[in-house]
Order: C-alpha cells, then structure tokens, then sequence
C-alpha cells in the first residue's frame, strides 16, 4: 500500500556549510548536488536528496522559548540496518544525545552543529506495537534502548550506512498544542494517535505511530523568528494534492505540501 502522507524533505539553515556537509557526510549521507552556500543530500549515492542545507553566516540562533524544530526523524529499514547505523557513527566520532525504546519503536537521539535535533530509528511491526485503551492511539513510552541487543543484530558494515533511510517524522516545539494539533489536522489529513504523554500530542496518517510530533516542552512562548539557523521549510508528500501548497503553521514553522508519486501514476 502506498502511504497517504510522507516527510519528503527538509530545509535546514546552518551557520557554516562547510562544517554542516562535513557532520552529515560522517552520518553516512551523500552528496547529491552542491553550490555556493547551498548543498543537497541524499540517503545514498544516486537517490533523491532528503536534506537541504543553506548557508547563512549572519543568521541568528532562535531565543530558547522560540517554536521550531525539536527534531527530524530519519527511519532506517530495519532493526538490523539502525544498529549497523549506529556501529558507523559511532566509528565516525558522532556524539549522541540519547537512546530509547519507544515501544512502537528504537530510536537515537543527536544535533548537529547548529543544535538542530536528529532522530535515526526503526520501526517494530505493527503488530508489536503496544495497544492503547483508546481506539485509534497507541500506548508510546519512553524506557532504555537495548543497546547490546541491537549492536548484535547490526547488519553488516556498508559504504552505504543509510541505504533505503527516509524521513519518517517530524517533531515540533509548538506554543499552543490544540492550535497546532488543528492546523495540522487541516493541512495533512492525519488523526490523533497518542494525547497523553506529557506535553505532547502526536499524530498520523494511515495507521502509523506519528508522521507528526508536537510538544510544549521547555514552555515555547513565541513564534519561530524568521531567518534565524534552523528549519527552514518541511515538504510533504500527501495523497490528492493537485497544486503544491505552501503555508505556514500558527507558530511560523514553514510548511510544503505536494502530491505523492502515486497520484502521478493515477489513469487520467
């Protein structure tokens, strides 16, 4: 089945793009095109740029109540492939921020050079993923990854450590949950899928666990300022988009919506 809605790209401001490419490149990303002050990369040689990196040397860092980025989720393929992910950054010198068990999945958290949040995790299968009293939600939680575990299962090493990785969700700091939660119903077509954790509201298309995060963690009090280091656009792809959409959320944050490939496919 060919998913309704996907993260298809993200648009970063960065403050040095030289020493951005360079963090990227050690996680395993390849270049897909490269100019002056701008750079594109890929999962892996040839295939679609997932990322897009700007040059800004004059760019402000965002005040810390500001809403923004909390982190892009890139989802590797398998179990396998995210501990043998891991054994490569690790290689690298990559410094992380934290490991958990999401129960539906197991993620590692990290920042790049700007403090721009990353995610790399896989999913467990559908029919692991612990059940919520309430119809539609699943019960996500938070506990310790099992590192030794996944380590083991890592598939061999590759020249290619992120072959086949796509975005798999983004995550925001908003300063009004039940706006954003309404905007982004709206502008995406995805439901509710987990209200209850803490300061967090997360939500989907398609059965998925979340396409979309948003939280009011650390007490976000005003919009994202614009042209400061950080997200700058997010694209989607969503299911009977005819025109490509550009909006912005009720907190600024950028937002592209375009149609997915099957729509291009569809008999006229």
């Amino acid at each position: 089945m060919t998913s309704s809605l996907q993260l298809a790209s993200v648009h970063l401001r960065v403050a040095d793009l030289a020493r951005s490419v360079a963090f990227y490149t050690r996680l395993g990303f390849a270049s897909a095109t490269r100019s002056a002050g701008r750079a594109e990369l890929a999962s892996a040689p040839g295939e679609t740029a997932l990322l897009t990196l700007t040059e800004d040397r004059t760019a402000p860092t965002a005040p810390r109540d500001a809403a923004g980025l909390f982190h892009a989720a890139l989802l590797l393929p398998s179990r396998a492939a995210l501990g043998a992910w891991l054994k490569h950054a690790a290689t690298a010198g990559v410094e992380f921020d934290g490991f958990s068990d999401h129960g539906v999945s197991e993620a590692i958290y990290l920042a790049d050079p700007d403090g721009n949040g990353l995610e790399c995790y896989s999913d467990r299968p559908r029919d692991a993923w612990p059940a919520s009293p309430k119809a539609g939600e699943v019960a996500m939680f938070t506990q310790p990854l099992a590192l030794q575990s996944l380590l083991a299962e890592a598939a061999p090493a590759s020249t290619t450590p992120l072959a086949d990785a796509r975005w798999g969700h983004l995550h925001l700091r908003v300063t009004d949950l039940a706006r954003s939660e309404k905007f982004y119903r709206d502008a995406l077509g995805v439901a509710l899928t987990q209200g209850s954790y803490p300061g967090a509201r997360f939500l989907a298309a398609d059965g998925y666990h979340h396409h979309l995060g948003l939280n009011t963690w650390g007490n976000p009090r005003s919009a994202q300022p614009p042209g400061t280091l950080g997200l700058v656009e997010a694209t989607f792809t969503r299911r009977g988009i005819v025109t490509p959409q550009t909006t912005r959320d009720p907190d600024g944050i950028a937002l592209r919506i375009i149609s997915t490939s099957a729509d291009h496919t569809k008999p006229v």
